[in-house]
This record gives structure tokens, C-alpha cells and sequence, in this order.
């Protein structure tokens, strides 16, 4: 039990970081000095103040907006800051962040309220000089809001888009020596823009025929996905987990994009198939759904708080015939497999419209470190595969060291498995030279994934 300064604390905390902006700061200074990411924190916090949808709504809004935009904003910190601005109180810092987000973003603040909050925020906490010095540097980039200036494109073009764009200057420079400068601009660009919301229908429960009726009537506005006929998307971001057909299992909450590896496994009601890293489940629902509740799927993940998701999910979309093992997917012992799924862990830069912390938490080393893993997942699964039997590998990034690299370094030293082409199976356009499916935010309007498939000789 805590004792009573731990809860005096607690509502010391409770009262200090009041409001929307004060819960959002309290979310950023979090985010600044541990590990824990975005999403999580957030969640947390809706789940622990009583805010009406609309403060929810503008909560969500400040603080992924602060953190999508996060490099660009600290940029003109910098200038009107006196002093060296990243090494400034975290409370100060990410008041002023979240002042400028909306100076600079939202039509619907006035720059006076924004600036007012931030003052009145930084008087309460730490004093009227800090609160005077926050009030001058904002009120000095309003009024020099039209002359702001970035670095000189033609002199420094990372260093432009890195400010500009809003992404860390060493995946700026990475991207442009991969893939140019037009390309890489345009990626920057659609990783800024605010996410979409895609509902995969669940055959198992019903139809999208059905679904979208019910959708109409309740007037959330919808649209045909591009590529997969089991997804929907919807027009606007919603609360849609509070709607009872939610809980009734009738969709999941999923980017088109994760729909490719499932349907490229073409897992049938007699196979047995495994899903090596299963957690949260999306992809092992969509696998149970195309075995009709047939057949045997095993389903594994390493954490419990993981697995407890995982049967929430399974059980909500009313999966039968999922076997969960809460296993490290190196230990396992199984098999051997018609199908198997590798959805490996990865950078996860492939998802930067829906968590734009990933930018600013991963580095080169990161993906150094990955492709370890990476591999040793692939070469457990291939060595649980049957002959005959068929592969998937997949991740949720753009990079190629952790995706066809990877590949390409296994069947060099395992000659007895062949890199099966995805075309054929899909639109030529999601399809790369390799014939492995790969998808881009801005060229396909959903996240930057890869999927390969292979098979047993």
C-alpha cells in the first residue's frame, strides 16, 4: 500500500498538471526522459481523467501534433530561445512546444489563449520570471511568425528537410541517399499527415455488406479501401472501440497494409499454421478467418500482458481455433507447419503517421540491432516449416536491411528454400522489383510494410 505522501504526491501531481495542456505537457516531459512510448501514456491519462470527448479529442490533437512536429517546432525555439533550448526545463520546453504547436497548427486556438495557458502553466510551477520569459518568446515568434527562416535548401538540403519536414536528420539523410530527393520528400510529407482510420471486416461475425449499413447508420462516413475489399476506411479518426460492435467482434481496427502477409500465407481450413509472433493478434484473427475456424493455428507470444491482449482479441472476434502458447518464439518446439507467419519485430518506420515518437527514439543502431533478431526468427521458423510448406515474412518498416536484406542473406546460406514471387496475388503497384510486397505512406496511402514469401523445396 502507499503511504500518504506517496498519494499527497499523486494529487500534487494530479493538480499541478491540470487541464488539457497541463496533462499533455505532464505526457511530453514523460516521453523526454524514459523509454515509454506515445500511445501507452496517453491511454493511461484518458483512462484516468474524467475530460469530455472534446478535451479527449484535443488532447490527442496536442500531443501526437507536438511529436509529429516536434523537429520543426524546437527548430524555432531555438532561435527565440535565450540560451541553449534542449537543455532547457523540461517543464519550460515542453510548455512552450505545446503553446507553439497550436500558434502554429490549429486555426481553432487563438494565439493569445495558447500563449496565456503556456504563462499561466510556467507561474505555477516554476515562478514569474521563467512565466515573464515564456510570455516574450512567444509573443516574439507571433509577431515574426511570416519571417521565420530554415535552412537554406540548396546549401543544406537535409538539414532544410530535417527542420522543415520534422524528422531526425540521420533518417533524413538515409532516405536520400536510398531513395532521392523527390521521393524522400514526398515520404516526409505523408509521414506528417494525420493518420487514417482502417476497419478490417470480420467474416467470421459478418459481412461488409452489413457492416457498412450499420456504419451509415450511425453516420460515420466511409470509404472502399484501395487494395483489399476486407477493409474499410474510415473519413474521420473516431472513438469507434465504444461502439458496441466493436466488442461484438464484428471488425478490428487495422492498417489496410497488414492485410497483405495474411492473404499472401493463404492459409486453408486443413493446414496447420503457426504465428510466431502473434501479439496483438490482428494478423492471427485475419489467419484464423481464412481457415474458416478450421485446422489448427498456434498462436505465440513471449509476454504475458501481450498474450492477455491477444486472447481479448481472439476471443472478441470469435476465433475457435487458435491454440495461444506463451513461449519465446526461439524456444518453441513444434511443428512441423503447412503455414507460418514471422510479423518480426522491426523499426517500425513504416507507421510514423499513427506513432511519430518512433522518429525520434530509433537511430542507425536500432536497426543494426533488429536484424539479429530478425534473422534468427526467420531461420527458427524455417527450420518448423514442413516441405512444401510455405513462409511468410513481414514487417511494418521501409528499410531494406531489415527487410529484403534479410531475406536475401537467408537464402544465400539455405538453399533448400526459394523466394515465391507476389505477383499475381496483388496489384503489380504494391509489388517491388523482388517480387516481395512493399508499401509506401505516400505512393500507397496506408503504412510502409514489406512481405516476402518463401517455401520449403
Amino acid at each position: 500500500m502507499p503511504d500518504n505522501s506517496e498519494i499527497n504526491e499523486g494529487y500534487k501531481e494530479l493538480n499541478l498538471y491540470e487541464g488539457v495542456r497541463g496533462i499533455a505537457i505532464k505526457i511530453l516531459n514523460r516521453i523526454d526522459r524514459t523509454d515509454a512510448y506515445l500511445d501507452k501514456l496517453l491511454e493511461v491519462e484518458l483512462r484516468n481523467n474524467d475530460l469530455s470527448a472534446k478535451d479527449k479529442a484535443l488532447l490527442y490533437e496536442i500531443v501526437h501534433g507536438v511529436t509529429r512536429w516536434m523537429g520543426r517546432i524546437d527548430w524555432i525555439l531555438t532561435g527565440f530561445y535565450k540560451g541553449t533550448f534542449s537543455k532547457g526545463i523540461p517543464n519550460i520546453k515542453n510548455a512552450l512546444r505545446v503553446a507553439l504547436y497550436q500558434i502554429m497548427f490549429l486555426d481553432k486556438v487563438p494565439d493569445y489563449a495558447a500563449v496565456n495557458e503556456s504563462v499561466n502553466f510556467i507561474k505555477r510551477l516554476q515562478g514569474q520570471k521563467p512565466a515573464d520569459l515564456t510570455n516574450a518568446i512567444l509573443r516574439n515568434i507571433i509577431k515574426n511568425k511570416e519571417n521565420i527562416r530554415y535552412p537554406e535548401r540548396e546549401q543544406d538540403l537535409p538539414g532544410f528537410l530535417s527542420a522543415y519536414q520534422s524528422h531526425p536528420s540521420w533518417l533524413v539523410k538515409r532516405w536520400l541517399s536510398q531513395f532521392g530527393e523527390e521521393f524522400t520528400e514526398q515520404l516526409l510529407i505523408a509521414n506528417n499527415e494525420k493518420p487514417q482510420m482502417f476497419l478490417r471486416v470480420n467474416k467470421l461475425k459478418t459481412s461488409a455488406e452489413e457492416l457498412k449499413g450499420l456504419l451509415k447508420s450511425v453516420n460515420l462516413k466511409y470509404y472502399d479501401a484501395n487494395y483489399l475489399n476486407e477493409f474499410i476506411k474510415l473519413a474521420s479518426i473516431t472513438n469507434i472501440t465504444d461502439w458496441e460492435y466493436f466488442s461484438k467482434g464484428y471488425f478490428s481496427i487495422q492498417d489496410e497494409s497488414t492485410g497483405f502477409p495474411c492473404l499472401l500465407l493463404d492459409a486453408k481450413p486443413e493446414h496447420k499454421v503457426l504465428d510466431l509472433c502473434a501479439a496483438p493478434g490482428g494478423k492471427t484473427t485475419l489467419i484464423a478467418e481464412m481457415m474458416k475456424n478450421n485446422g489448427k493455428l498456434v498462436a505465440i507470444d513471449k509476454f504475458a500482458a501481450r498474450i492477455k491482449i491477444l486472447n481479448g482479441n481472439l476471443e472478441r472476434m470469435g476465433v475457435k481455433n487458435a491454440e495461444v502458447v506463451e513461449s519465446d518464439a526461439l524456444e518453441f518446439e513444434g511443428g512441423p507447419f503447412d503455414r507460418i507467419l514471422i510479423d518480426a519485430p522491426c523499426s517500425g518506420l513504416g507507421t510514423l503517421t499513427k506513432k511519430p515518437d518512433i522518429k525520434w527514439k530509433r537511430d542507425l543502431g536500432d536497426i543494426r540491432k533488429l536484424r539479429f533478431s530478425q534473422m534468427s526468427l526467420l531461420k527458427k521458423g524455417a527450420s518448423l516449416l514442413k516441405s512444401g510448406g510455405f513462409l511468410v515474412y513481414s514487417t511494418c518498416t521501409i528499410e531494406k536491411e531489415e527487410n529484403f536484406g534479410i531475406i536475401k542473406d537467408f537464402l544465400s546460406e539455405n538453399k533448400d528454400f526459394k523466394l515465391v514471387s507476389a505477383k499475381g496475388f496483388f496489384d503489380d503497384s504494391i509489388i517491388n522489383e523482388d517480387g516481395c510486397i512493399q508499401t509506401y505512406p505516400h505512393i500507397h496511402k496506408m503504412d510502409g510494410a514489406f512481405a516476402a514469401k518463401l517455401t520449403k523445396l
